[in-house]
């Protein structure tokens, strides 16, 4: 089969993406009123039940105006991996590709994104007693240690990481071990694969005051909605303050201030700065992919609307 012909009859779907506070969640609503669209979240966060404002879900009126899935999926203390978004991404595509509607991939996790559209890297599995050493080593010498190991020997993964992305550095050393090589290395070599789908990337990224601007009013909006609250609901559930899932921005300094005495001014500013953080790694990680289109999403919606419908070729 010719290659244009091969790629006519994959599935068509667009992809939103970008860092944190950018508006991917805004422009995904207003493409919907033009667009016959269902949303897929690719958020790591946002499927987890009980965890909304932490991770800025879309508003109940929001969801119910327009279909979503991967929002609500699993509990705090459930295992969710990257092949398990794969497979429930894949059938939601699926589904909604059979509707006739337009799959639209919205979210700021990069992994997500590129293992839903080329499949997972051919790497190997864990090994427990590496994973126990490895976090031995931490404790030993202290937050920071794996991660300028990592530095060493894989520049460009330990960039986008920071010390608390744990359990992310020690996959990342263990597969070194295993392998001898970087894991970087190995995502990019499977990235040359070819897409299962026929995809449309649009990114978005305001300058970079104006989206820090955004990131900061955003914490403090959390905050006035109950992020303590929220977070205080989740532990007498019995949610364990070293789950990965509390560990993530905004619940983990949450649990400080409630359970370790951080002082609440302090806790409001250092999860504006590890969001802050955050949104610079998820520039750099979508700032690898040459195929993601960047705009402003407001300022240019109708620029975006435009790409889409020529895309989708909607009459």
């Amino acid at each position: 089969m010719a290659k244009g012909c091969e790629e006519e009859t994959k599935p068509a779907l667009v992809v939103i993406c970008g860092p944190t506070a950018a508006g991917k969640t805004g422009l995904s609503l207003k493409l919907a009123e033009y667009l016959d669209t269902e949303i897929i979240s690719a958020d790591s966060r946002q499927v987890y039940r009980g965890m909304d404002i932490g991770t800025a879900k879309p508003e109940p009126d929001e969801l119910r105006r327009v279909p979503h899935h991967l929002i609500d999926i699993v509990d705090p203390d459930e295992n969710f991996t990257v092949a398990d978004f794969v497979d429930r991404g894949r059938a939601a595509v699926a589904e909604i590709s059979r509707r006739g509607r337009l799959p639209l991939v919205v979210g700021g996790t990069g992994l997500y994104i590129r293992a839903l559209l080329q499949g997972l890297a051919d790497v190997p599995g864990g090994d427990e007693a590496i994973r126990r050493e490895l976090r031995r080593i931490e404790e030993l010498e202290g937050e920071g240690a794996l991660l300028r190991r990592l530095a060493k020997i894989d520049p460009p993964l330990a960039a986008r990481l920071s010390p608390r992305d744990l359990n992310r550095i020690i996959r990342a050393l263990e597969v070194f071990e295993l392998t001898g090589r970087c894991l970087s290395d190995l995502q990019r070599d499977h990235a040359g694969g070819r897409s299962l789908f026929r995809t449309l990337k649009i990114g978005l990224a305001p300058e970079r005051k104006i989206l820090y601007d955004r990131v900061d009013r955003r914490v403090e909006l959390m905050m006035s909605r109950g992020l303590l609250e929220e977070t205080r609901r989740l532990l007498e559930r019995g949610c364990d303050p070293q789950w990965k899932t509390l560990r993530t921005i905004g619940y983990r300094e949450s649990v400080e201030h409630l359970l370790g005495g951080l002082p609440l001014e302090d806790a409001v500013q250092l999860i504006q700065r590890n969001s802050r953080r955050y949104a610079k790694r998820q520039l750099t990680w979508f700032g690898g992919d040459n195929s993601i289109i960047w705009l402003d999403s407001f300022a240019e919606f109708a620029k975006v609307l435009q790409l889409i419908e020529r895309f989708y070729n909607v009459p």
